[in-house]
């Protein structure tokens, strides 16, 4: 297993769902988007953005205009359309499903740790149970 493509898939899983996200707080820029999936660590390209913003808009879900700019060509603003919407709110259902499962096996992962097997041991002044008791 290639675990840098398996990071970048899941990165890539969730990628319309966070552009729809950033969208839905208002008229959004496309460097602007750029810079906050950056920042998330959720690295994308201006390659990979243009086009999933047309396949989105392409599907209904956002819409774009274009507005004046002081300091250049104008800008395209994408904003979410009603379907965009209702859409969005699918997906955040389906994400706390999926982040609430997700969590479950993870934390049942943690909990059946045992020491040598790449968990530590930490054993706490006054604990009942010391190496002396298990003889």
């Amino acid at each position: 297993m290639n675990i840098e493509n398996a990071q970048v898939q899941m990165r890539k899983g969730i990628l319309e769902f966070c552009i729809l996200h950033i969208i839905s707080r208002g008229e959004v820029y496309a460097s602007d988007m750029l810079d906050e999936l950056t920042s998330a660590r959720i690295m994308v390209v201006e390659g990979t953005l243009y086009p999933l913003l047309t396949r989105l808009k392409n599907a209904g879900l956002l819409d774009y205009k274009w507005v004046e700019s002081t300091s250049g060509p104008p800008r395209k603003y994408y904003l979410l359309t009603d379907l965009g919407r209702t859409s969005l709110e699918a997906l955040n259902d389906t994400w706390q499903e999926l982040a609430e499962s997700v969590n479950a096996i993870v934390s049942k992962t943690d909990q059946h740790k045992k020491p040598g097997n790449g968990a530590v041991s930490v054993e706490l002044p006054g604990s009942p149970i010391t190496p002396s008791s298990n003889a």
